[in-house]
């Protein structure tokens, strides 16, 4: 997966609380095991009037102009805001790769829910979790200026925002391991490769049965 070490970006303040895995890629487009594919039809309720067809472009569909991923003003946005209990619902990983596939590489919010939660890390997308009065405050500061970015150093563990301010955020040591080192579980099993192809050896010697051998 993608490392994430130190990252500035637009926001995208989407300013709702309770976003569920079905808002983030509803359940028509989940037949796809392929991490990618998915960017085109987040928030597909909420971003289109019109009903999609899964496999089918959305070229000739009609964007609702009343929601965030529309606005011209935060087009190539990468850090989404948002509010508290964001991904709650169903476990789908499907939510964070579509995310991920829009281009989305941080989620900021009050809270989380714990599957999305740790699906995120495991997907290379960073969520981090700030004070409410904090969020409240970047929403503002989001709605005064054109083109907010905020830049994230995972190392630091830091959110700074262009005036010099910053916020603070925990993250389990293993998780930021992980992440600025772009290891998921296979890559994190892949680290053990040499120690995986020596017992594989050394079974077929102790044990050739299991293998077909007479």
């Amino acid at each position: 997966m993608q490392a994430f070490t130190r990252h500035t970006g637009k926001v995208i303040p989407l300013d709702r609380a309770n976003v569920d895995t079905d808002a983030i890629i509803p359940k028509q487009y989940l037949k796809s095991i392929k991490r990618s594919g998915f960017g085109p039809n987040l928030f597909d309720d909420w971003r289109y009037l019109d009903p999609g067809e899964p496999g089918v472009d959305n070229a000739g569909r009609r964007p609702n102009p009343e929601f965030v991923l529309n606005d011209p003003r935060y087009a190539d946005g990468t850090v989404l805001l948002a509010r508290k209990n964001f991904g709650c619902g169903s476990s789908r990983e499907h939510a964070v790769w579509a995310l991920d596939d829009y281009g989305i590489r941080a989620v900021i919010a009050p809270s989380f829910a714990d599957i999305f939660f740790n699906n995120s890390f495991k997907s290379g997308l960073l969520p981090i979790v700030l004070e409410e009065t904090a969020v409240d405050a970047l929403f503002a500061a989001v709605a005064a200026t054109p083109g907010y970015a905020l830049t994230i150093d995972l190392q630091a563990q830091r959110v700074s925002t262009p005036d010099g301010q910053s916020y603070a955020f925990e993250v389990d040591p293993f998780r930021k391991h992980c992440l600025l080192e772009g290891l998921d579980d296979i890559g994190l099993t892949l680290q053990h490769a040499d120690a995986i192809r020596a017992y594989e050896v050394r079974r077929r010697q102790e044990a050739p049965w299991l293998f077909g051998a007479p």
